[in-house]
């Protein structure tokens, strides 16, 4: 793999990008701090924005230090917020792959908000970092991350039964996959 970092990605209405301690804020008030939105999640709902910044921290501490590190902050290019975060909770240089943890506000879900990051995240880990698989996994009972996962081109792989754990205690986890193959066949991929 040719790991280059967290680096600056732009949709039509998003931009992907390092996380800063100015977002702390936003981030708190559009997500961090919603249990709602953390039900599903593997880290716990910031129960103050102190929390949230020491996040952000981390994040910051890693960029510049390690170019396998990939997290990026979602900002909404109509109101100049980070809205959600999307990254890749682990990297397995032996297998050339990469698995992705995302979350967004309430706010924002059914938009298609999260498809297009993790979209934009997927074709810079193909084409740039040139990893060869990329993974992601849910709780089954929050079907609506699997469907940002098929419609992302995810292919369901399977589910494994009481494999995982999440702010709702040990749970199953449907996995999806997408091998760099696949993705180039379906998005008719010319090797420039």
């Amino acid at each position: 793999m040719k790991h280059s970092g967290t680096v600056r990605l732009e949709t039509k209405r998003l931009i992907l990008r390092r996380l800063e301690l100015s977002d702390a804020e936003d981030a708190y008030h559009n997500w961090t701090n919603d249990g709602e939105v953390t039900k599903f999640l593997t880290w716990p709902t910031h129960e103050n924005i102190q929390m949230t910044r020491n996040f952000i921290q981390s994040n910051v501490d890693q960029y510049d230090k390690e170019s396998d590190f990939y997290s990026w902050g979602i900002e909404c290019k109509e109101i100049g917020q980070v809205i959600g975060s999307i990254g890749a909770v682990n990297v397995n240089e032996r297998a050339e792959s990469v698995h992705i943890g995302y979350c967004i506000g309430k706010a924002y879900w059914n938009r298609g908000i999260m498809s297009e990051a993790f979209g934009a995240v997927i074709q810079y880990l193909f084409e740039v970092v040139e990893v060869n698989r990329i993974d992601s996994r849910h709780d089954p009972r929050n079907p609506y991350s699997g469907k940002v996962m098929e419609k992302c081109g995810l292919i369901y792989e399977g589910t494994l039964r009481q494999s995982d754990r999440n702010n709702q205690g040990i749970c199953d986890a449907a996995w999806y996959g997408l091998l760099k193959a696949e993705w180039k066949m379906n998005n008719n991929y010319n090797e420039r």
